[in-house]
């Protein structure tokens, strides 16, 4: 096992709004489709409408129309907007995908919107709403058959935020582990990793120290290429690679499960130099993830 520098840090998570919900469909392969749809455009609230990603496979067996099926989860800020984002991802993206039916993963949750009645409309009068599976749903007659839905949703308190930075000698060592830690953090249940392919390229800052009317910018101080440039790089003089991931849970437990996990994968890749983490000084959020702990 590689011995890599823990940098005795926090990562500084803050408070968002989550659905969680259960994507099904004739084939593993067609839910899939429809998840990564209804997820796309969602990597940060910096410049997407949510954050949002695929949770885990759910095999038929643990599915209540007994197929295949994709969990998801979709965050934003506020409960309205929440909302917001499930009507306009469902019914563009998983409605219009084939054999789907979609599911609530939160029906404990005290606040539910009434998602399914609201794409019932769709139907234009011939929706009905039926009780299947245990639970109340509407029937949409499609062209391709019948979608159906759960009539309500619940959307709960969750945790945004989560992240570390990872340091290596080289450029492939740094993807190598990056990939090993995203591995790691998919196997923990209510937990996303809303970037592509759950790794971030491009860490950013807070604004800029040039323009005004940029909301963030590169963070240079972790550019490899740039640490010969500055005076702040916070690199290893032989840092030729870094990567960040950034993971939002429905629970502060659930990204701490993930921040331990993704921690001991990276532990395992050679050339590894140091893993730190993204804060700002708690003015951001009142979750601290500390790495050392």
């Amino acid at each position: 096992m590689n011995s890599p520098i823990i940098e005795d840090t926090y990562a500084e998570a803050f408070k968002t709004k989550a659905s969680y919900l259960l994507i099904t469909a004739a084939t593993r392969k067609l839910a899939y489709r429809a998840a990564v749809e209804a997820t796309g455009f969602a990597t940060s609230f910096i410049g997407c409408p949510a954050e949002a990603g695929i949770d885990q496979y759910v095999p038929p067996e643990k599915t209540p129309d007994n197929r295949p099926g994709y969990s998801i989860i979709i965050c934003q800020n506020k409960t309205e907007k929440v909302e917001e984002q499930l009507l306009e991802r469902v019914g563009q993206c998983v409605l219009t995908a084939a054999t789907t039916a979609v599911f609530n993963l939160l029906p404990e949750a005290e606040k539910q919107t009434n998602l399914g009645f609201k794409l019932a409309f769709f139907a234009d009068g011939y929706q009905e709403k039926i009780t299947k599976y245990g639970k109340d749903m509407y029937k949409i007659p499609v062209m391709s058959g019948d979608f159906l839905i759960e009539e309500n949703f619940g959307i709960v308190d969750a945790v945004a935020g989560g992240n570390l930075f990872i340091m290596a000698k080289t450029q492939q060592s740094a993807l190598i582990a990056a990939e090993a830690a995203v591995n790691a953090i998919r196997e923990i249940s209510g937990v996303i990793t809303p970037f592509p392919g759950g790794i971030v390229a491009s860490g950013s800052k807070v604004g800029s120290k040039k323009y005004k009317f940029m909301n963030a910018t590169t963070n240079e101080q972790y550019c490899p290429t740039l640490k010969d440039k500055i005076e702040d790089s916070k690199l290893p003089e032989d840092t030729n690679g870094v990567y960040e991931l950034v993971f939002d849970g429905l629970t502060e437990e659930n990204v701490i499960k993930a921040t331990k996990a993704a921690v001991n994968a990276i532990k395992t890749i050679p050339d590894v130099q140091k893993i730190s983490a993204g804060n700002y000084g708690g003015n951001l959020g009142k979750y601290k993830i500390n790495l050392l702990e």
